[in-house]
Protein backbone atom coordinates (compact mmCIF):
# COMPACT_ATOMS: atom_id res chain seq x y z
CA UNK A 1 0.00 0.00 0.00
CA UNK A 2 3.06 2.37 0.79
CA UNK A 3 6.72 3.02 -0.52
CA UNK A 4 9.79 1.71 0.84
CA UNK A 5 12.62 3.93 -0.79
CA UNK A 6 16.42 4.04 -1.21
CA UNK A 7 18.04 7.03 -1.44
CA UNK A 8 21.68 7.19 -3.17
CA UNK A 9 23.66 10.31 -4.84
CA UNK A 10 27.32 10.76 -5.45
CA UNK A 11 28.95 13.94 -3.98
CA UNK A 12 31.30 15.64 -6.05
CA UNK A 13 34.14 17.68 -3.90
CA UNK A 14 35.79 20.42 -5.34
CA UNK A 15 38.97 19.64 -3.17
CA UNK A 16 40.71 16.28 -3.89
CA UNK A 17 42.53 16.15 -0.81
CA UNK A 18 39.48 15.66 1.33
CA UNK A 19 37.74 13.05 -1.27
CA UNK A 20 38.86 10.11 0.41
CA UNK A 21 37.73 11.53 4.12
CA UNK A 22 34.22 12.38 2.36
CA UNK A 23 34.24 8.88 0.40
CA UNK A 24 34.33 6.35 4.00
CA UNK A 25 31.91 8.91 5.46
CA UNK A 26 29.32 8.58 2.20
CA UNK A 27 30.13 4.49 2.59
CA UNK A 28 29.01 4.97 6.18
CA UNK A 29 26.04 6.26 5.57
CA UNK A 30 25.29 4.03 2.64
CA UNK A 31 25.54 0.79 5.05
CA UNK A 32 23.09 2.33 7.84
CA UNK A 33 20.49 2.64 4.92
CA UNK A 34 21.28 -0.31 3.55
CA UNK A 35 20.39 -1.70 7.36
CA UNK A 36 17.59 0.21 7.86
CA UNK A 37 16.31 -0.78 3.87
CA UNK A 38 16.78 -4.47 5.37
CA UNK A 39 15.03 -4.00 8.55
CA UNK A 40 12.16 -2.49 6.59
CA UNK A 41 12.30 -5.50 4.24
CA UNK A 42 12.08 -7.77 7.16
CA UNK A 43 8.71 -5.80 8.75
CA UNK A 44 7.16 -6.27 5.52
CA UNK A 45 7.41 -9.88 5.32
CA UNK A 46 5.85 -9.54 9.10
CA UNK A 47 3.15 -8.63 7.75
CA UNK A 48 2.88 -10.44 5.16
CA UNK A 49 2.89 -13.33 7.19
CA UNK A 50 0.36 -11.75 9.69
CA UNK A 51 -2.08 -11.52 6.84
CA UNK A 52 -1.46 -14.86 5.72
CA UNK A 53 -2.30 -16.02 9.44
CA UNK A 54 -5.43 -13.92 9.32
CA UNK A 55 -6.51 -15.41 5.99
CA UNK A 56 -5.86 -18.95 7.25
CA UNK A 57 -8.74 -18.19 10.18
CA UNK A 58 -11.29 -18.11 8.10
CA UNK A 59 -10.13 -19.59 4.82
CA UNK A 60 -7.51 -23.12 5.99
CA UNK A 61 -6.79 -24.94 3.02
CA UNK A 62 -7.84 -23.13 -0.10
CA UNK A 63 -6.88 -19.93 -1.31
CA UNK A 64 -8.84 -17.57 -2.89
CA UNK A 65 -8.35 -13.80 -4.09
CA UNK A 66 -11.43 -12.42 -2.37
CA UNK A 67 -13.09 -13.92 0.94
CA UNK A 68 -15.46 -12.69 3.54
CA UNK A 69 -15.28 -12.26 7.45
CA UNK A 70 -18.46 -11.69 9.57
CA UNK A 71 -18.64 -10.04 12.66
CA UNK A 72 -21.56 -8.74 15.08
CA UNK A 73 -21.70 -4.76 15.98
CA UNK A 74 -24.44 -2.49 17.32
CA UNK A 75 -27.07 -4.86 16.53
CA UNK A 76 -26.10 -5.81 13.43
CA UNK A 77 -24.09 -9.02 11.53
CA UNK A 78 -21.39 -7.43 9.35
CA UNK A 79 -20.24 -8.93 6.56
CA UNK A 80 -16.49 -7.44 5.35
CA UNK A 81 -15.06 -8.59 2.03
CA UNK A 82 -11.07 -8.73 1.74
CA UNK A 83 -8.29 -8.90 -0.23
CA UNK A 84 -5.02 -10.33 -0.38
CA UNK A 85 -3.75 -8.09 -3.46
CA UNK A 86 -2.99 -5.40 -0.33
CA UNK A 87 -2.44 -4.62 2.89
CA UNK A 88 -5.03 -1.83 2.56
CA UNK A 89 -7.77 -4.92 2.06
CA UNK A 90 -7.62 -6.78 5.36
CA UNK A 91 -8.83 -6.66 8.33
CA UNK A 92 -6.41 -5.69 11.21
CA UNK A 93 -6.47 -6.15 14.78
CA UNK A 94 -6.71 -2.45 15.77
CA UNK A 95 -9.78 -1.64 13.60
CA UNK A 96 -11.78 -4.38 15.39
CA UNK A 97 -10.72 -3.00 18.97
CA UNK A 98 -11.22 0.08 18.13
CA UNK A 99 -15.13 -1.02 16.97
CA UNK A 100 -15.60 -2.87 20.04
CA UNK A 101 -14.10 0.01 22.33
CA UNK A 102 -16.48 2.07 20.58
CA UNK A 103 -19.58 -0.03 21.10
CA UNK A 104 -18.99 -0.92 24.34
CA UNK A 105 -18.50 3.06 25.53
CA UNK A 106 -20.83 4.67 23.69
CA UNK A 107 -21.48 7.06 26.63
CA UNK A 108 -17.70 8.21 26.93
CA UNK A 109 -17.34 8.09 23.12
CA UNK A 110 -21.34 9.23 21.48
CA UNK A 111 -20.74 9.57 17.66
CA UNK A 112 -24.40 10.03 17.23
CA UNK A 113 -24.82 12.75 14.83
CA UNK A 114 -21.04 13.43 14.82
CA UNK A 115 -19.06 14.05 11.82
CA UNK A 116 -16.53 11.42 11.25
CA UNK A 117 -13.33 10.99 9.10
CA UNK A 118 -11.78 7.89 8.71
CA UNK A 119 -8.02 8.08 7.60
CA UNK A 120 -6.62 4.43 5.91
CA UNK A 121 -10.09 2.87 6.48
CA UNK A 122 -9.22 -0.26 4.30
CA UNK A 123 -11.63 -2.91 4.38
CA UNK A 124 -14.68 -0.14 5.97
CA UNK A 125 -15.41 -2.21 9.08
CA UNK A 126 -14.21 0.29 11.54
CA UNK A 127 -16.61 2.70 9.10
CA UNK A 128 -19.45 0.71 9.19
CA UNK A 129 -19.30 0.39 12.59
CA UNK A 130 -19.44 4.57 13.07
CA UNK A 131 -22.36 4.14 10.96
CA UNK A 132 -24.36 2.34 12.31
CA UNK A 133 -23.79 3.85 15.54
CA UNK A 134 -25.22 7.28 14.31
CA UNK A 135 -22.64 8.95 12.81
CA UNK A 136 -22.04 11.19 9.66
CA UNK A 137 -18.96 9.30 8.59
CA UNK A 138 -16.51 9.94 5.66
CA UNK A 139 -13.66 6.89 5.21
CA UNK A 140 -10.48 7.70 3.10
CA UNK A 141 -7.95 5.69 1.48
CA UNK A 142 -5.48 5.65 -1.66
CA UNK A 143 -7.50 5.56 -4.58
CA UNK A 144 -7.17 1.24 -5.35
CA UNK A 145 -8.94 0.42 -1.81
CA UNK A 146 -11.96 2.38 -2.58
CA UNK A 147 -13.52 -0.16 -4.68
CA UNK A 148 -13.85 -2.54 -1.98
CA UNK A 149 -14.31 0.14 0.57
CA UNK A 150 -17.18 1.25 -1.04
CA UNK A 151 -18.88 -1.90 -1.60
CA UNK A 152 -18.01 -3.31 2.34
CA UNK A 153 -19.76 0.47 3.09
CA UNK A 154 -22.83 0.16 0.91
CA UNK A 155 -23.38 -3.81 2.09
CA UNK A 156 -23.16 -3.10 5.55
CA UNK A 157 -25.07 0.63 5.69
CA UNK A 158 -27.44 0.20 3.44
CA UNK A 159 -31.08 0.56 5.39
CA UNK A 160 -29.34 0.35 8.55
CA UNK A 161 -27.60 3.80 9.13
CA UNK A 162 -28.76 7.43 10.31
CA UNK A 163 -26.65 8.90 7.72
CA UNK A 164 -24.97 7.27 4.04
CA UNK A 165 -21.39 7.21 4.56
CA UNK A 166 -19.45 8.78 2.00
CA UNK A 167 -15.95 7.78 0.42
CA UNK A 168 -12.60 9.91 -0.45
CA UNK A 169 -9.24 9.35 -1.46
CA UNK A 170 -6.37 10.24 0.42
CA UNK A 171 -3.03 10.05 -0.10
CA UNK A 172 -1.42 11.04 3.31
CA UNK A 173 0.13 14.84 3.20
CA UNK A 174 -0.64 15.00 -0.08
CA UNK A 175 -3.42 18.14 -1.19
CA UNK A 176 -4.83 17.96 1.96
CA UNK A 177 -5.26 21.87 1.76
CA UNK A 178 -6.98 21.76 -1.58
CA UNK A 179 -9.22 18.14 -1.30
CA UNK A 180 -10.26 19.13 2.62
CA UNK A 181 -9.81 22.60 3.25
CA UNK A 182 -10.44 23.54 6.91
CA UNK A 183 -13.86 25.67 5.70
CA UNK A 184 -15.36 23.06 4.11
CA UNK A 185 -14.23 20.06 6.50
CA UNK A 186 -14.24 19.97 9.87
CA UNK A 187 -14.92 16.84 12.08
CA UNK A 188 -15.44 15.93 15.17
CA UNK A 189 -13.46 12.71 15.14
CA UNK A 190 -10.55 11.33 13.42
CA UNK A 191 -10.86 7.53 13.49
CA UNK A 192 -7.49 5.47 13.03
CA UNK A 193 -6.67 1.95 13.25
CA UNK A 194 -3.63 -0.20 12.53
CA UNK A 195 -2.35 2.34 10.43
CA UNK A 196 1.28 2.51 12.14
CA UNK A 197 3.44 -0.01 10.56
CA UNK A 198 7.18 -0.16 8.39
CA UNK A 199 5.44 1.19 4.94
CA UNK A 200 7.40 4.10 4.46
CA UNK A 201 4.92 7.26 5.05
CA UNK A 202 4.79 7.85 8.88
CA UNK A 203 5.93 11.27 8.87
CA UNK A 204 3.15 12.06 6.01
CA UNK A 205 0.78 9.97 8.29
CA UNK A 206 1.58 11.95 11.31
CA UNK A 207 0.93 15.18 9.42
CA UNK A 208 -2.23 14.40 8.24
CA UNK A 209 -3.52 13.73 11.89
CA UNK A 210 -2.09 16.88 12.83
CA UNK A 211 -3.67 19.01 9.60
CA UNK A 212 -7.41 17.59 10.60
CA UNK A 213 -6.69 17.84 14.42
CA UNK A 214 -5.11 21.36 14.22
CA UNK A 215 -5.32 23.52 17.22
CA UNK A 216 -8.80 25.40 17.13
CA UNK A 217 -10.55 22.64 15.43
CA UNK A 218 -11.95 20.70 18.78
CA UNK A 219 -11.48 17.27 16.53
CA UNK A 220 -10.41 14.31 18.77
CA UNK A 221 -8.56 11.92 17.56
CA UNK A 222 -9.09 8.14 17.91
CA UNK A 223 -6.61 5.68 17.63
CA UNK A 224 -5.72 2.24 17.63
CA UNK A 225 -2.78 0.15 16.74
CA UNK A 226 -1.19 -3.26 17.24
CA UNK A 227 2.59 -2.88 18.34
CA UNK A 228 4.37 -4.73 16.34
CA UNK A 229 8.16 -3.37 15.43
CA UNK A 230 10.13 -0.60 17.18
CA UNK A 231 8.87 1.89 14.13
CA UNK A 232 5.91 1.83 16.07
CA UNK A 233 6.78 2.55 19.37
CA UNK A 234 9.37 5.68 17.67
CA UNK A 235 5.78 6.55 16.07
CA UNK A 236 3.74 6.39 19.04
CA UNK A 237 7.03 8.67 20.91
CA UNK A 238 6.22 11.50 18.12
CA UNK A 239 2.38 11.36 18.15
CA UNK A 240 2.54 11.62 21.66
CA UNK A 241 4.83 14.98 21.81
CA UNK A 242 3.02 16.07 19.15
CA UNK A 243 -1.15 15.58 20.67
CA UNK A 244 -2.06 15.72 24.06
CA UNK A 245 -2.58 11.91 23.97
CA UNK A 246 -4.51 9.85 26.65
CA UNK A 247 -4.33 6.05 26.69
CA UNK A 248 -7.75 4.59 26.79
CA UNK A 249 -7.46 0.91 26.73
CA UNK A 250 -4.88 -1.28 26.47
CA UNK A 251 -5.38 -4.77 25.07
CA UNK A 252 -2.78 -7.24 26.51
CA UNK A 253 -3.34 -10.13 24.57
CA UNK A 254 -4.19 -8.43 20.92
CA UNK A 255 -0.99 -5.98 21.35
CA UNK A 256 -3.62 -3.23 21.11
CA UNK A 257 -3.35 -0.05 22.20
CA UNK A 258 -6.00 2.52 21.95
CA UNK A 259 -5.55 6.53 22.53
CA UNK A 260 -7.70 9.79 22.54
CA UNK A 261 -5.81 12.87 21.31
CA UNK A 262 -6.40 16.53 20.91
CA UNK A 263 -3.96 18.85 19.20
CA UNK A 264 -1.45 21.25 21.60
CA UNK A 265 -2.45 24.70 22.13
Amino acid sequence: MERLSTVGQRIQQKHSGKKKEVGDKKDGKLQVKQRTTDEALTDQKVMAGEASDRRNIWEPSVYYALGNESFSFAGHDISIRESMDTFGALIWPGAIALSQFLENNQQQVNLMDKAVLEIGAGTGLLSIVASLLGAWVTATDLPEILPNLTFNLMRNTKGRSRYTPQVAALTWAQDLKRDFPYLSYNYDYVLAADVIYPHGCLEELLETMLYFCRPGSQTTLLLANKIRFDSDLKFTECFESSFNATLLAELPQQEVRIYKATAKE
